[in-house]
């Protein structure tokens, strides 16, 4: 079993007050959790800034490349999304034996 997990940190575009932060985070973790079912998302740091933003996912899979897989497919969506600028991904891989 492998447990995987992506923190990404982003800076919003147009965004000058925490409900507009909302409006932009809010439909991103949306859209991860209906494409990637099988994953927790969760905006995880940041919280009192209007425009930077974490987002931490985890997955759990039977394999490394598979998770490893599904996490750089989210980081990819992340980073293509015009309204966002993905400052930094993190990415760990955690096995059973740690």
């Amino acid at each position: 079993m492998y447990i995987a997990a992506l923190t990404v940190d982003v800076l919003l575009g147009d965004v000058h007050s925490l409900k507009q932060k909302r409006g932009v985070v809010r439909p991103l973790v949306a859209e991860l959790r209906r494409r990637f079912p099988g994953v927790a998302v969760s905006e995880t740091g940041h919280l009192d800034l209007h425009r930077r933003a974490e987002i931490g996912v985890a997955v759990v899979s039977a394999t490394a490349s598979n998770a490893t897989r599904v996490l750089e497919e989210i980081e990819r969506l992340v980073a293509y999304r015009p309204e966002i600028e993905l400052l930094s991904a993190r990415q760990r891989l955690i096995t059973e034996e740690e």
